[in-house]
């Protein structure tokens, strides 16, 4: 393994890097969103070195935008406004000022709260804005530049955002730090949590139920909470990119459905601190191995797809009895199915699943995936088996 800590965020080449460049000469705003530290301003300012920038995270810069929007944004001059959820005024004067000029790639927004701006988006800016969700970083960007590990348990342990490998900081120090920034911050932002401690116990019993049916009730219970305020702390979970929720697909097969969705984290890394996994040592031997390694896999097919431009895909099926297929890629008519085997040795049990699945939906084997632990990929007489390390050549769509 190499790693070099000169600046890796800024020299590894974003895979959606060339998406955003080719939309930003069709549509006159790009909205960029993503966790914090996932990189965005590092990116913006990397494809826009030419544009003025400015962070409604300072304060004084805020004001200047409440107090002066018209004179904030200037007329045709191009800018990157980052946060740009903390000033909700901001977006009509975009819209008006979008209209009337007609500039490609006019204004550049970011934000780490999808639900803020993607509500403000909604209202002011349909149809002259084009959406893009920066994840950390993927298994093939960090490959592609040599930093690659050869066993994916260091990747669970260490995660994907880009100042562990920038400053080649240890997880167990950067975790602690980056969960009580976001509750200091954007939870505040979001909703009136008063016992912040009782959040933080909440978010570790979610990373406790990785790759579990989402029960509220359950949830609710274990934590001292009303099931309405878990609902609503999830909610914020999602708006600020630490969680996602992978929904049930529809399709049914004359067979009863779950209807809940499961829960995964955005940053694998990031569950297992939360777990108190001090080294990657401990996950070979840990509960949720199996869980926290479907959770791996998951977010490279997000991270895949969103670099494309394109939107989630992924659903997970399962029946009256317990038969559940892991992931189900959704392109028209056509399905996927991948199941995610945390096993190194292959054993015919892998495709189990998919076997039934392919018999109740008339799925041809080829058109299915086993991805597991081990290094070697290759085609059996039940369907595709392929290696962690080459999660990135899975088709996305």
């Amino acid at each position: 393994m190499h790693i070099c800590t000169n600046d890796i965020v800024s020299m590894i080449q974003r895979a959606i890097q060339r998406k955003i460049e080719q939309m930003t000469r069709k549509f006159p705003v790009i909205s960029l969103t993503g966790p914090r530290q996932s990189g965005k301003t590092t990116l913006l300012r990397k494809i826009f070195p030419q544009y003025r920038y400015e962070s409604l995270e300072d304060p004084e810069t805020r004001i200047f935008a409440e107090s002066d929007a018209r004179k904030f944004l200037g007329k045709d001059e191009k800018v990157i406004i980052d946060e740009i959820q903390r000033v909700p005024a901001l977006f009509s004067y975009i819209q008006a000022n979008t209209d009337q000029s007609e500039i490609t790639g006019h204004y550049i927004i970011s934000g780490s709260q999808s639900f803020l701006l993607n509500q403000q988006i909604s209202q002011s800016l349909a149809g002259r804005v084009a959406v893009f969700n920066l994840m950390p970083f993927s298994i093939a960007e960090l490959s592609k530049y040599g930093t690659a590990f050869d066993n994916f348990e260091k990747y669970i342990f260490k995660g994907f955002y880009p100042r562990l490998y920038d400053r080649d900081i240890e997880p167990v120090d950067f975790f602690p730090n980056y969960i009580q920034t976001y509750v200091e911050r954007d939870v505040r932002l979001l909703q009136n949590i008063h016992d912040l401690s009782l959040f933080i116990r909440f978010l570790k019993l979610c990373a406790g139920r990785i790759g579990q049916l989402l029960n509220l009730n359950s949830l609710a219970n274990d934590c001292g909470i009303s099931p309405n305020t878990a609902k609503s702390w999830i909610s914020v979970l999602e708006a600020s990119f630490v969680i996602f929720l992978l929904q049930p697909h529809h399709v049914n097969f004359n067979k009863r459905l779950v209807k809940m969705p499961k829960l995964y984290f955005v940053d694998v890394g990031l569950a297992s601190s939360l777990l108190e996994i001090w080294s990657e040592q401990q996950i070979s031997t840990h509960y949720l191995r199996g869980a926290l390694f479907e959770n791996l896999i998951l977010c490279e097919f997000l991270k895949n797809r969103y670099n494309a431009g394109l939107r989630n895909n992924c659903f997970f099926w399962r029946d009256n009895k317990g038969v559940e297929i892991d992931c189900l890629m959704e392109d028209g008519n056509k399905l996927t199915p991948i199941e995610m085997k945390s096993g190194s040795t292959y054993n015919e049990g892998f495709f189990t699943n998919l076997n039934y699945w392919n018999k109740l939906s008339s799925n041809n084997k080829e058109n299915g995936f086993v991805i597991y632990s081990g290094n070697i990929s290759r085609e059996t007489k039940y369907g595709k088996l392929v290696s962690w390390r080459e999660v990135s050549n899975i088709p996305i769509d």
